[in-house]
């Protein structure tokens, strides 16, 4: 192919001209996000994939049968707590991949890898469906959890390098929009898949294959025209009427000057800012996993106005306090949601390390309130700590990238983004098993089930006090990190970078300011599937209120 006619997935292919309205890229990243956030909602389809074979009723498997066996026996359903490993897959991948090829995006450009991402997510998916037909757990592993959990990762960091250098004001704020997807695609996949299992479902099949196939294949059709809606802006390009503040009279915080990202495992900020996003994400994620059960047993018959220990309920009353408990879920998705784009605004007024210090200061505040809170019966207050700290939760995601670019500079923030994943990858892990151990061991000792979270709560308010101390020591980076004038050039001739459009005739498709009516169509495809998702979840979240 004549370098005057670049391929279409090439980097070259996708620098922007003059007149290209930068409020379209947020819609096209949040196309890949909303689909790729899915991986939060899997578990809608564990109930029915545990009735796989039984279809009715489950047929468990023989006492002999561990998990090594469960991976390819045909016989008997799979256990609730084995099909749990392709949610760890899927974060343990996520980071990883994106760790190992963030460099390569940003060589590449974001279109090729969020064409990747929707190759490996939405392929998976349909390999995961084989699986299921064939009754093959091995295949839904490697099909969702690692084929898909690649896609993830790749996926997940594709938009934050472009987004940070179209957005140098408002930093912040453009990566919030793009991860605020992230925290919405199980809002939206979740009742969709529901749905779909409802009606694909039979006497002889529980509808979980087709569903995985037909969203599989409107999540590509999303995902793809996400990535063709990728454009970045050429070297060098400001917003109109914004030009770099002085670095004498910013924060030494914030660097004009740019990291390697071969470097960053060798910087003691990369370290401490590792361990901040590891405390915050391991603090929040445990919760989320248990909020439904710890709801049910620490209030009881109290969230349906009966006076009884949740031991002491019969199964109609369990019913009802787990349908209140739903709706408790899904009021802290709302919250996990809103806190990707309103905290990492605020970052950009607040700055970022200071972001941070709320975080970890009023949710350790938070999570020492709760056992009194349950102690006195008091669920507003008990709610409302945990809808603070799932904010705080889902704003740590979203303020890092910016919080990576004032540390290290915006060139190849994408990869150094990659490797700081690798914190949430140990989180993912770290959290539910405190959470959940802890409970496990609480029990075993006798405690009563509506006190045996008092202790994890001290535990995840430590785990929060070491993120504060990290952050505390976070400071500016040694100048000695940064690339030279010529180290820098070579980084951009790698990346194919250009200073204007107009070099080597390369060929471009917006050459006239952009329609203002294809911004907002843009938006509207996004916001309509993610509005009827949140309306989705305000019904459950009503079942908690009523």
């Amino acid at each position: 192919m004549s370098e005057a006619s670049p391929r279409l997935l090439s980097k070259e292919r996708i620098i922007a001209q003059p007149g290209f309205n930068r409020w379209l890229m947020p819609p096209a990243a949040l196309a890949i996000h909303l689909c790729i956030g899915m991986a939060y909602g899997f578990s809608v389809f564990w109930l029915p994939l545990s009735k796989a074979v039984g279809i009715k009723e489950t047929i468990g498997c023989s006492a002999e049968i561990g998990f090594l066996q469960e991976l390819t026996v045909t016989h008997c359903d799979w256990k609730i707590s084995t099909l749990g490993w392709m949610y760890t897959l899927f974060f343990v991948f996520l980071g990883s991949s994106a760790a190992l090829w963030g460099g390569w995006l940003e060589h590449v450009g974001p279109r090729k890898a969020a064409v990747v991402s929707a190759c490996c997510w939405c392929g998976g998916m349909l390999f995961s469906a084989a699986g299921i037909y064939y009754h093959q757990f091995w295949m839904m592993l490697l099909g969702s959890g690692v084929i898909g959990g690649i896609g993830l990762g790749l996926g997940y960091i594709s938009p934050v390098s472009t987004l940070i250098k179209w957005f140098p004001d408002r930093r912040g704020m453009a990566t919030g929009m793009a991860i605020m997807g992230f925290g919405g695609g199980a809002m939206i996949g979740s009742p969709l898949a529901a749905e779909l299992i409802k009606f694909f479902a039979t006497d002889t099949d529980v509808g979980v294959m087709p569903t995985l196939i037909v969203m599989a294949t409107v999540y590509f059709v999303f995902m793809m025209v996400g990535a063709m809606g990728y454009r970045i802006p050429a070297s060098g390009w400001q917003p109109a009427d914004w030009s770099p503040p002085d670095a004498s009279k910013t924060s030494k915080m914030i660097t004009q000057k740019h990291v390697h990202v071969k470097n960053v495992f060798k910087i003691k900020q990369f370290w401490l800012l590792w361990g901040v996003l590891c405390m915050n994400v391991s603090a929040g994620i445990g919760i989320i996993g248990m909020s439904s059960p710890m709801l049910q047993e620490v209030f009881g018959g109290q969230l349906i106005g009966i006076s009884k220990l949740y031991a002491d309920l019969n199964k109609d009353e369990l019913a009802a306090i787990a349908a209140a408990a739903a709706g408790f879920t899904a009021l802290l998705s709302l919250f996990n949601i809103g806190g990707r784009f309103l905290w990492a605004s605020l970052s950009d007024l607040l700055g970022r390390k200071t972001t941070y210090m709320v975080f970890f200061l009023l949710g350790s505040a938070l999570y020492l309130s709760i056992p009194e809170s349950a102690k006195t019966g008091n669920i507003m207050l008990f709610v409302g700590a945990f809808c603070i700290i799932l904010s705080m939760y889902g704003g740590g995601f979203s303020t890092v990238p910016a919080y990576l670019a004032d540390l290290f500079g915006t060139q190849m923030v994408g990869a150094i983004h990659g490797r700081l994943l690798t914190a949430w990858a140990t989180a993912g892990i770290l959290g539910p098993v405190i959470v959940n151990y802890m409970r496990e061991y609480q029990l075993a000792l006798g405690i009563p089930r509506e006190q045996v979270y008092n202790q994890t709560m001290m535990i995840l308010a430590g785990m929060l006090m070491i993120g504060l101390v990290c952050n505390l020591l976070i400071g500016p980076v040694a100048d000695k990190w940064f690339m030279t004038e010529s180290e820098l050039a070579e980084e951009k001739r790698l990346a194919h970078e250009v200073v204007n459009n107009k070099n080597k005739g390369i060929e471009v498709k917006i050459a006239k300011p952009t329609n203002l009516m294809v911004v907002v169509l843009a938006w509207v495809a996004v916001l309509l599937p993610l509005g009827w998702g949140i309306y989705k979840t305000l019904l459950n979240v009503s079942k908690f209120f009523s």
